[in-house]
């Protein structure tokens, strides 16, 4: 009996040695896994931006979208989504009565994806998802504006935005500020805020306008953003 112990020892710590083994490998064929969703899903869009403005994509939460709504809600005129991913933001909108609602987004998985949604929702022939570069968008017929996009890219969205959209129109900032432009509200905390700017002709972007369409939140910083 005794002599059997070492061998009894032996072949379990073998066993062990293959369970480690497993773990290990299922580790790697799960990191090997993500890449390949990421490779396949995320980076076609990528491909065809410069890499300085590339965005990657991160879906907004629910609560993000309800802030989104709730500083967009009643306003006319079309909306739009820079950078849709899924198209959840632009549903949102849709449902509460932000029309025409579109959402521009590079990735054509997700643009898919966004339209199954659309179809699921019974909205299929309401809402508009289309597969383009956002920086190539025109934007003069645009008054309501989202965007969820990295901070490095900012500055440039500014530019962008202050060139083509039309006075009275609203942008809305999730996650991240505009960097030189003056919200005329703030809803949320940590990552789940969100920062809505106006937009004036013939004077500083952001800058609140009398009227109902500049409703501010308690909270909302006194000094620029950023």
């Amino acid at each position: 009996m005794e002599q059997d112990e070492p061998g009894e020892a032996m072949r379990e710590l073998r066993e062990r040695r293959l369970g480690v083994l497993e773990l290990l490998q299922a580790a790697v064929g799960s990191g090997l896994a993500v890449y390949a969703a990421w490779a396949l899903l995320l980076q076609p869009g990528f491909r065809r931006v410069p890499l300085r403005l590339q965005v990657p994509y991160v879906g907004a939460s629910e609560r993000q979208v309800d802030h989104v709504l709730s500083l967009l809600r009643g306003r006319p005129g079309k909306m739009v989504d820079l950078g849709s991913g899924d198209g959840r933001i632009v549903l949102a909108a849709h449902r509460c009565g932000l029309r025409p609602a579109v959402g521009y987004e590079l990735n054509p998985w997700l643009v898919g994806l966004a339209r199954l949604h659309a179809w699921r929702a019974g909205c299929a022939g309401s809402v508009c998802y289309r597969r383009e570069d956002l920086w190539k968008v025109n934007l003069r017929d645009c008054h309501n504006v989202s965007v969820f996009l990295a901070p490095s890219v900012l500055p440039l969205l500014e530019d962008k935005l202050q060139a083509e959209l039309p006075e009275g129109a609203r942008v809305v900032s999730g996650r991240y500020p505009l960097p030189t432009w003056q919200p005329v509200a703030v809803m949320g905390e940590g990552v789940d805020r969100v920062w809505a700017y106006d937009v004036r002709s013939g004077g500083s972007a952001g800058q609140a306008s009398p009227g109902p369409s500049s409703a501010s939140v308690p909270g909302a910083p006194n000094s620029q953003a950023g």
